[in-house]
Formats: structure tokens, sequence, C-alpha cells
């Protein structure tokens, strides 16, 4: 996940889980100077040899262009600037917006908080909507970590969160409800207590928690879950389809035929009604680290997949699909072991290069602002604080530029209801926008 470094998973294991090292410029700039004098060093250290051969599935989607040799494209003139000047955050990791029609807009608090306020630049101050600190386990990789407002938002006050708790570690999915009465006359509040739990699944380490949670075009509930951590997928949970870990899962939460009965099974979901044990909720698996998905105007899933040691990679997530890892990492073999049937391999990739170790995943762009970048995906580097735009034809990348380089700790992207970009700034506790140079 890029609130750390994980190039340095190892020195980072090691710090105390109070310890905030993604919100201190010095000591991640630190951390990725140890990456590139060790290289290779940590994922020795843990026992796990990337380079050795695999036996893998056949590679479909084969259409990737190397990271390194992408076609250029003209790069707009653009820079970002302070979206919201009197504001600051602790460790934003989400900004989104209700379907309720109004001009609010939401930024998520790693440590447990939510914040809603006006979308203008002279806004003063932020409410609260929900505080649930006491109850989140908050450091390093573990908070809260996503929000998606239920389509009906507006009349039934539901959103939905992906937080992770101690004692035992688990990634916790919930519902939370606002008064519909204070989403039309007033600013929305929600009461902690009206948590309502949708599943809950252990978390073996406290890196690789995914945590992104979005509806999709066809009102289904979208949940990124990380492989459990440490490093290598030490349990193999991306390819293991009876585990939690390492997927795409989607449900049906205006169903209520689950045991807990918050939610149901979608009747297409690729292991709905199996007998072999798998996990009914599974939309796609293979991923590392899924942090950040979007979809775009097509109905496409994109995602950021964060890599190991050499490559990451930007994935268009599809149903049933394996993705790879950790037999794979981005299209490279990584461990020796027999893939379940074809893999697909990212649509991009980019090497762990110039300080670049870590990707965000993105938006492709639907806004009015900026025509240059209509139709483009546009995603960062945690690490180098570099933003790209890459230009895809069907599932085939056909250009990247870089937009701007050095802008801070991007830890997600969000958009307005006019669909216009805005980028969360995790160290510098702000929220960012573009405009034209």
């Amino acid at each position: 996940m890029p609130l750390l470094m994980e190039r340095s998973l190892d020195f980072y294991n090691k710090q105390p889980m109070n310890t905030k090292l993604m919100n201190t410029k010095p000591i991640a700039a630190l951390l990725v100077a140890l990456a590139a004098i060790t290289g290779l060093a940590w994922s020795y250290k843990a026992g796990i040899n990337p380079a050795r051969p695999a036996r893998s599935g056949q590679l479909i989607q084969a259409t990737l262009l190397p990271g390194n040799a992408a076609p250029a494209i003209k790069t707009p003139a653009i820079k970002t600037i302070d979206a919201f000047p009197a504001l600051r955050f602790d460790s934003p990791v989400e900004f989104t917006y209700a379907p309720d029609g109004s001009n609010r807009v939401y930024v998520v608090e790693q440590p447990g908080l939510i914040r809603v306020f006006e979308n203008a630049p002279a806004t003063q101050s932020a409410a609260v909507l929900l505080d649930i600190k006491k109850q989140v386990s908050y450091g390093g990789e573990m908070g809260l970590l996503g929000l998606a407002f239920h389509p009906d938002f507006k009349k039934n006050g539901f959103f939905y969160v992906n937080y992770t708790k101690n004692n035992p570690r688990e990634t916790v999915v919930s519902r939370f409800t606002v008064s519909p009465a204070s989403i039309t006359n007033g600013t929305p509040v929600a009461d902690p207590k009206s948590e309502v739990v949708l599943f809950k699944f252990n978390q073996p380490y406290s890196n690789h928690n995914g945590g992104k949670v979005l509806f999709g075009p066809d009102g289904l509930l979208y949940i990124a879950t990380g492989d459990g951590g440490s490093a290598g997928d030490p349990q193999n949970n991306g390819q293991n389809k009876s585990a939690w870990l390492g997927k795409v899962l989607r449900v049906d939460v205006n169903k209520t035929d689950k045991v807990m009965g918050h939610y149901g099974i979608p009747a297409d979901n690729p292991f709905a009604g199996n007998a072999s044990g798998y996990r009914q909720e599974i939309y796609a698996y293979g991923l590392r680290n899924p942090w950040r998905m979007s979809f775009d105007g097509q109905g496409r899933l994109w995602a950021g997949d964060v890599g190991q040691n050499e490559r990451e990679e930007i994935d268009i997530i599809t149903k049933g699909g394996n993705y790879g890892w950790r037999v794979k990492e981005g299209n490279a073999d990584y461990n020796r072991q027999v893939a379940d049937g074809s893999l697909i391999a990212p649509v991009w990739q980019y090497p762990h290069a110039d300080g670049n170790v870590s990707v965000t995943g993105g938006i492709v762009y639907r806004g009015q602002q900026h025509p240059a970048l209509t139709g483009k995906y546009i995603y960062a580097d945690y690490a180098s604080g570099r933003v790209w735009a890459l230009t895809t034809t069907g599932n085939r990348a056909t250009g990247n530029a870089e937009l701007v380089s050095g802008v801070g700790s991007i830890s997600a992207f969000g958009e307005d209801q006019k669909n216009e970009l805005y980028l969360c700034d995790l160290s510098g506790g702000k929220i960012l926008r573009f405009v034209s140079r």
C-alpha cells in the first residue's frame, strides 16, 4: 500500500505500530534511499527470491507495453494547487462525494474520521460525518481506508466503510446511517452506534490491507483486499480462492441472504453457489495490494496493484480474472508454482527506478476543466510524487506522459459531482487539484 515505502518492509515491520512513518517526509525519503541502496536485500532477508523461474499459466491480454518504453504523448501544461487552502487533514486517504445533489465533498482521515464540507476553495471548516477513532487501529497501513455512499443515499442515508481493528487484527466492512433529514436540511452526521457489520476477516499481518470500497454501475459494492501482508504472500492468499485476501470482492447490499443478513451474493459472481469452498464474494483474484480502484465512463474497473521488488502495475479488473500474484509480479515470473488457468497481464507496468516504487491507482478523467486529459487514466507513484496520464486503446496502453512531479505523497485520487479530479497528499494533509500553467 502506498502509505509505506513497501520496498523497506522489513524495516517497517520492526517499528512500533503507533509510529506514523508515512506522516514524516524525511523518513519517507530515507526509506526510498534505503530501497535504492539495498536493492533486493529486503526480499532475500525475508527468504524470498523474486528471480526464481515460475511455472505459470499463460499470460493473456498480451498487449502490454514495457513500463520503460511507452510512446510519449503531449503533456498538458498543468500544475497542482491546494484545493482548500484553509483546511488541513490528518492523513487523508479518500476524497469523494455523495449522490445527493449537494455541493458537499468528503475526506477520509486514516486515523478514523470522515470530514464533510462545501466544495468551494474558500471553505473555512470541515465538519465530522463520522468519528470511529476508538474502534479503528491506525498505524502503518492500517486505519480507516475506504468510504462509499449507497446509490440511494439521499433516501436511506446509508454509507459503507472499510477499516482495520486489533485484538484480533481484522478488516471490517460495515454500514453506517445518516438521518435523511440532515442530508437535505443540514450537514450530515452519522451515529457511530448505527454500525451494521457486513463481514469481517482476519489480517495475518499489519500491511497490505487494500481498503477501497465503491459502488459499480451495476449498483453492487466492490471491495479491494490485499494479500494479508508480510512479503511475497507467504500464505499464497492471492491464488487461494477460499481466502478473502488478495481479491476484489463484490456483494449486493440490497439483499439479505447471507447468514449475517446484511448482504447477498450476486448471482453472476464467478463462484456463486459453488460447492468447492471458494468464497462466493470473489469477483477477481491474484492481487497483491490493490490500492485504489475506480470505474470509468465505460464501466471498466481500474486498479493500481502495488508491486514487490521490481515493478508496479495497472490492471483493468474483469469478472473471474486471475491477475497472477504471487505467480507473477507484473508480467515477470515471481514464484515457482502452478497457476490456475490463464493469467491476465497488466494494462501497464513501470519499473522501480528514479524513486518510483509504489503505485497509487487513479481515475479516468471525465471532467471539463482539462480537455487534454479526457479519457486518460491519471495515476501516481506515492514515493516519488510523480503523476502520469496513461492513454489506452481498449486494454492496450498506447502512451504515457508525466504531468507533474514531486507534488507530495499522493495516497488517492477522487472526484466531485462534476467529475473534476482531486489528489490526496497524505503527509502534507492537503487536497490538491490541477490547474493550467
